[in-house]
C-alpha cells in the first residue's frame, strides 16, 4: 500500500497519477477490477467503510467524508470516483441493515476490492418513481423467489452482490423489501447498456432466484426505508461528485485562458471570458458551500437535510453541467477532440442530473417540505 493521501490535493494528485492510468486499461462499460484493486492498495476505499469490517472509519463514514472523498476524485479521475461510489452505494444498504452474517459475508470483501457490489433499485418503469417498482419476491420453502428485471444498475453485469429491491405485499413504497442477492446464483444474468456515463451500467434479471430469508435487509415491507436510508447518506456527495468534475473544467479553462494567444494577446484579456470564467467560479464555489452544508446538515441530524441534500444535488448537478459547458465554449474545437479532458467531462457530467433522483424530482421534494415548513432552512 503506498502512502496515505492526507488531503484533498493529494488525493487529487493520487489520482491523476495512478488511478487515472489505470482506469484508462478498462474495458468500456464493464466494472474494471484492476483500479478497484488500486483504490485498496491507495487506500481511499476503506475511508469509505468503518474498521468493522476493514475500512478506516470508527463507525459509518460521513457524509462530509464522502464528499471530501468524491470531490477529490471527481477531480482527478471520473472513473476513480465512480467506482468508489458505487461500491458504497451497493455495500451501505447491507452494512446499515443486514444480518452480522450478511454483512460479514459480502461488505469486507467489497471493502477490499475483492468484491464488486450494486444498488437494484430501478427498473424500466419506475425509475424516478421508485415505489413503483415490480419485481416480484414470493414467499418459498422459508426463504424467498425472486423473478424481475432492473435496469440502469450500476456495476451490472459484473456484481458479486446486488442490494436488490423487490415487492413482497401491497402497493407503491409499503410492501417493498430490500434482498442482499448473490450476483453468480442460479438464475441470475444479465446484459451491459451502452449509456453516457462514467461508470458501468446495466440490465440484470432474476429468474426464479433463490434466496434465504438471513437475505432481507431490514424488516420485511420495509425496504423502501433501507433504499431511503441509504439514499439520504450518499445524495449530498453525488453534489460533490459534481463540484470535482466542475472545477476540473473550470482548471482547464483558467489554464487555457491565461495561455491561449487570441486577437493581439491572451484569452483572458477577453472581458467577455474573463467575465464568464468568473461566473465560472462562482457557480463551483456556491456549489461547495451547499454540498458541504448539506453533508454536515445530515451528519449533526438536522432536521430538514432531505431539503437540504435536494437542494445541494440539484444545484451542483446543474451548475455542473454549465461549468463544462463554458470550459469548452473557451477552448473551443480543441475540446471536442476525442480524448480531451473536456470531452471526456461533458459525457461524464450529464448522467447526475438524473440519478438518485432527477431535477425534476429534487424540485418536486424541495416545493413539499417548504410547504408543510414554518420556516426557511437558513
Amino acid at each position: 500500500m503506498t502512502a496515505l493521501p492526507s488531503t484533498p490535493n493529494d488525493i487529487v494528485r493520487l489520482a491523476r497519477e495512478q488511478l487515472a492510468p489505470v482506469a484508462a486499461r478498462g474495458a468500456p462499460g464493464r466494472v474494471n477490477r484492476e483500479l478497484l484493486g488500486a483504490l485498496h492498495d491507495t487506500g481511499l476505499l476503506a475511508r469509505a467503510f468503518p474498521s468493522s469490517v476493514g475500512g478506516t472509519q470508527p463507525g459509518a463514514v460521513s457524509a462530509l467524508e464522502l464528499c471530501v472523498l468524491r470531490e477529490a476524485l471527481a477531480r482527478g479521475c471520473v472513473e476513480a470516483e465512480t467506482a468508489l461510489a458505487m461500491q458504497a452505494l451497493g455495500a451501505y444498504p447491507i452494512l446499515q441493515s443486514g444480518t452480522p452474517a450478511t454483512v460479514e459475508r459480502w461488505v469486507p470483501g467489497v471493502c477490499a476490492g475483492e468484491m464488486v457490489a450494486a444498488f437494484a433499485l430501478s427498473e424500466s418503469g419506475a425509475g424516478s418513481d421508485a415505489a413503483a417498482l415490480e419485481l416480484r419476491a414470493e414467499p418459498a420453502g422459508g426463504g424467498y423467489v425472486l423473478n424481475g428485471t432492473k435496469t440502469w444498475i450500476s456495476n451490472a453485469p459484473d456484481a458479486d452482490v446486488y442490494t436488490v429491491f423487490a415487492r413482497t405485499s401491497g402497493v407503491r413504497a409499503r410492501g417493498v423489501t430490500a434482498f442482499a442477492v448473490d450476483g453468480h446464483a442460479p438464475g441470475v444474468s444479465g446484459t451491459p447498456l451502452e449509456m453516457v456515463s462514467g461508470h458501468p451500467i446495466g440490465e440484470v434479471t432474476f429468474n426464479d432466484v433463490n434466496v434465504s430469508s438471513d437475505a432481507v435487509l431490514g424488516e420485511v415491507d420495509a425496504g423502501f426505508a433501507v433504499a431511503m436510508r441509504t439514499l439520504d447518506l450518499f445524495r449530498p456527495s453525488v453534489g460533490a461528485f459534481a463540484v470535482g468534475m466542475a472545477q476540473a473544467a473550470l482548471d482547464a479553462a483558467l489554464d487555457h485562458a491565461r495561455t491561449r494567444q487570441a486577437f493581439g494577446g491572451v484569452l483572458f484579456d477577453m472581458q467577455s471570458v474573463a467575465h464568464r470564467l468568473a461566473d465560472m467560479a462562482i457557480a463551483v464555489h456556491a456549489s461547495r458551500l451547499m454540498v458541504l452544508d448539506a453533508a454536515r446538515g445530515y451528519d449533526s441530524g438536522v432536521p430538514d437535510v432531505t431539503m437540504r441534500s435536494s437542494m445541494a444535488k440539484l444545484f451542483a448537478t446543474e451548475a455542473a453541467q454549465g461549468v463544462v459547458d463554458g470550459a469548452v465554449q473557451i477552448h473551443g474545437a480543441s475540446a471536442l477532440e476525442r480524448g480531451h479532458l473536456l470531452e471526456h467531462l461533458y459525457r461524464d457530467v450529464r448522467a447526475p442530473r438524473i440519478y438518485e433522483g432527477p431535477t425534476e424530482l429534487q424540485r418536486t421534494i424541495i416545493a413539499r417540505r417548504l410547504r408543510s415548513s414554518t420556516g426557511t432552512t437558513a
